[in-house]
């Protein structure tokens, strides 16, 4: 197989291809196989045509379709590796020479990731905030901790923030009564907002034996978009009552043996919690660096307005909107460009435990079984995007290791303790 590359502009080239007409062999022994268990011919079982009769019944130029039909995404993506490009987008494929027994030739145009100097990303500083740990923070974590124990106490008093209120409610649409937004007897604690939007609302205030309507429309969901009318009756008002905070309580709750002792440890979980965001802060500061370093790298155009017509099908949204959809659109590409860039140099894979692991992570994320998702995925040809993100992921984490990660008085900070060291 040869082929030669032409460059359209910076960012799409040309693929001329030609195959040898040996190399067709596999695929025309396929197209053959195919269309025999396709046809019948009287004399002969299914499946068991031999060739010439094929050519003579069918014709040889449906059997070269097929067999260059199946043999051309091969030798697309063989020519795209020897030629070290990096599509973005679908090529489009013009065969513009079938000889038959002699050659096939075809052409390739695409969009493809612009050639561009990696920016320096060795020792770049990174500034975050300051990670402060108040009594404020300990007293947010001691009273959720002390929730976790508490006990409910019937109150004849209006209701207020955190109170748990027992309900019964009736959900109806066009009088119709709605099984999911229905039930008797559900307890509730207001202030939450786990609900409907609204809700918390009405229902502050309100006393043992009220009720309150209420009408909405789900964004999402079977019933979307649709009017659900709601009647919440107040069986009971109940009074979240908590546990002393003293060192009883410390022992009932923890393995310490003194309050002190727990606040001390409450004080070393919110300093890695917010360890842990200065982490994801110096990660979005990484990205907002590198992708600024390569603003005036050129980008596919084709791709940018096909992402923006895709994103606008049904036809919404205003001039922001389309506005805000390109920029973030160009920011993604520029992204991806300059990890994938990073991950190149510095020779990064990805194994099938991290592979498997940002499966389940998206998985829950559109609520589908892990085998399901990942099956998915290999159904459309997606699996190659999944590895391209994890690898990408892989990138920024090595970029922030190799920074200098400072807060907002200039104090390094050490994360070496919120991230995985990434081989290179």
């Amino acid at each position: 197989m040869k082929s030669t590359v032409e460059k359209v502009s910076e960012t799409r080239i040309k693929l001329q291809v030609e195959i040898p007409f040996g190399d067709l062999k596999p695929n025309l022994d396929s197209a053959y196989k195919k269309i025999a268990a396709q046809i019948s011919i009287p004399g002969f079982r299914k499946g068991k045509v031999p060739p010439a009769i094929i050519d003579q019944r069918v014709g040889r130029p449906a059997v070269l379709e097929e067999a260059i039909n199946e043999m051309v995404p091969k030798a697309y993506a063989e020519a795209v590796k020897e030629n070290k490009l990096f599509p973005v987008g679908r090529p489009e494929v013009d065969v513009n020479e079938v000889l038959d027994n002699e050659k096939v030739s075809f052409t390739a145009e695409v969009d493809i990731r612009p050639e561009f100097d990696l920016p320096n990303y060795d020792g770049i500083s990174l500034a975050v905030d300051e990670i402060v740990v108040t009594d404020k923070d300990i007293d947010k974590e001691l009273k959720a901790l002390l929730s976790r124990f508490a006990t409910l106490s019937d109150v004849e008093r209006q209701s207020k923030l955190d109170d748990v209120l027992i309900l019964d409610i009736a959900g109806t649409i066009d009088g119709e009564e709605v099984p999911g937004y229905s039930g008797k007897g559900l307890s509730y604690q207001l202030g939450t907002d786990g609900l409907v939007p609204g809700a918390d609302k009405l229902l502050t205030g309100k006393k043992t034996g009220e009720a309150v309507a209420h009408e909405f429309k789900p964004e999402e969901g079977p019933h979307q978009g649709k009017a659900v009318s709601l009647q919440m009756q107040v069986v009971a008002v109940k009074e979240r009552i908590l546990p002393a905070a003293d060192d009883d309580f410390a022992k009932l709750a923890s393995e310490f043996d003194t309050l002190d002792e727990l606040k001390a440890d409450l004080n070393k979980r919110v300093e890695q919690a917010k360890l842990i965001e200065v982490t994801y802060q110096a990660r979005d500061k990484a990205v907002e660096y590198l992708v600024d370093a390569i603003k005036d790298v050129p980008l596919p155009e084709n791709v940018v307005k096909a992402e923006i017509a895709g994103h606008f099908t049904d036809g919404h949204g205003d001039e922001t909107h389309k506005a805000e959809v390109e920029e973030n659109t160009r920011k993604s590409l520029r992204t991806q460009f300059v990890f994938d860039r990073i991950a190149e140099e510095a020779e990064i894979e990805v194994s099938d435990a991290e592979l498997s692991s940002w499966i389940y992570q998206n998985a829950a994320r559109y609520q589908m079984p892990p085998q399901e998702f990942a099956n998915n995925l290999a159904r459309s040809g997606e699996l190659t995007f999944a590895v391209s993100e994890v690898r990408r992921g892989k990138a920024v984490s090595l970029v922030v290791q190799k920074a200098e990660i400072v807060d907002s008085k200039g104090n390094k900070i050490d994360i070496s303790k919120t991230t995985e060291p990434v081989d290179e």
